[in-house]
């Protein structure tokens, strides 16, 4: 198989298991134990917080483990709301991640009153009409992310803080699929909070951090036990913490090593290789202001749930958008608040591509999917398209 869908989940970096392994077998105390063997293990839990403070220019202070981003978005929300009760309104992109959106819901059902401020066509965010939306003493919180997962377009988020901080608004940002792959520093944009996932960036399944800005009150989701700080109760989840801070070390390390500019290769060949073969091909989302790993490409007149099975059947791993809501194909929000067509929306392609794939994985993908859309075109009765095997 060759696996792109790496901003749905990725292959835990062996590096990382090895770190996380002596805390499944040997080290086994509770972080909180006053003995020699509790004692190890809380060094290590402050160790990886410390990691995972260094890839986003944060405070070890500034660190909470949660069991991933869906729980520190909805704590987020729910310690803004619990805090400043007389500021009503939050406000959030159109294209935001399903946590975002169902946990606003819940803030909404509290009385609150969520705000969406519109896209551009290139899916930024239109800072204009943000300006207009942020009410000084109304607006308690923006809630934006960093990269979008359906499309890679990379929000301004420099931008974003000002005008929220000018209004007295607070600003959280989902910065899953930011994390690891472009340079995050809360100290030269100084969003309040910032939410993240293991997952995303080669640690196992279940394991998050929440940043949470010392200037910034905060009140728990979680609690019992007074772990850490009070801010999580919980007894740690010590091995996929001591993953978390090993991915984000060799993520930080990646970010200085090249691997960027390799991918982005990778990702700008296979793209050029379907558009030589399939001219009519599209890419959604700003090409200015994009992640180096991500393609969402429309092969107009394909169905994407057609191309998938022909793509998982020759052994390629890719997705038709999101894939947070597995089982069904449904139009794309993302893609619908971008002004993208139910039909267009229909005929679209999620890659994504990690620094585990090699250029022969981006050719070959290429390949496959050129092949599958002659299939499916001839299948649909169509006049095959010239398939040109560009070199």
């Amino acid at each position: 198989m060759i696996y792109l869908d790496a901003n749905a989940t990725t292959p835990v970096d062996p590096a990382v298991l090895e770190a996380m392994l002596p805390f499944l077998r040997e080290h086994y105390a509770n972080p909180s134990a006053s003995y020699a063997g509790g004692r190890r293990v809380r060094r290590a839990l402050e160790g990886a917080r410390a990691q995972v403070a260094a890839l986003l220019g944060a405070s070890t202070g500034e660190i909470i483990f949660t069991s991933g981003a869906t729980e520190s978005i909805n704590t987020v929300h729910a310690s803004v709301r619990a805090l400043w009760p007389e500021k009503p309104e939050i406000v959030i992109s159109g294209t935001e991640h399903a946590a975002v959106l169902e946990s606003t819901r819940r803030w909404q059902a509290d009385g609150g009153k969520v705000v969406t401020v519109p896209v551009h066509p290139d899916g930024r965010v239109d800072l204009d009409a943000l300006r207009t939306l942020l009410r000084p003493g109304i607006t308690a919180l923006v809630s934006i992310m960093w990269a979008n997962n359906e499309t890679g377009v990379v929000a301004p988020m420099n931008e974003i803080v000002s005008l929220a901080h000018a209004a007295g608004a607070l600003v959280h940002t989902d910065a899953v699929q930011a994390a690891g792959k472009i340079h995050l520093d809360v100290q030269t944009t100084p969003v309040d909070f910032l939410s993240l996932s293991g997952h995303k960036m080669h640690a196992p399944k279940g394991i998050g951090a929440l940043y949470a800005s010392q200037r910034v009150r905060f009140e728990p989701l979680l609690m019992g036990g007074g772990q850490e700080n009070e801010r999580r109760g919980g007894t740690e989840n010590v091995p996929g913490i001591v993953a978390l801070g090993m991915a984000a070390e060799l993520a930080r390390l990646h970010l200085e090593d090249g691997t960027k500019g390799r991918l982005k290769t990778l990702r700008d060949r296979f793209e050029h290789l379907i558009h030589a073969a399939l001219p009519e091909t599209r890419i959604h989302g700003c090409l200015t202001h994009r992640l180096h790993t991500t393609s969402s490409l429309c092969l107009p007149g394909l169905d994407a749930a057609g191309m998938l099975i022909l793509l998982d059947q020759a052994g390629i791993a890719c997705s038709a958008g999101s894939a947070c809501h597995t089982g069904a194909l449904h139009a794309s929000h993302v893609l619908e608040a971008m002004g993208v067509s139910a039909r267009d929306a229909a005929c679209t392609l999620r890659v994504s591509f990690s620094r585990f794939n090699t250029k022969a994985d981006a050719e070959e993908a290429a390949h496959v999917v050129i092949e599958s859309a002659h299939k499916m075109r001839e299948a649909q009765g169509c006049e095959p398209a010239v398939i040109s095997h560009t070199t």
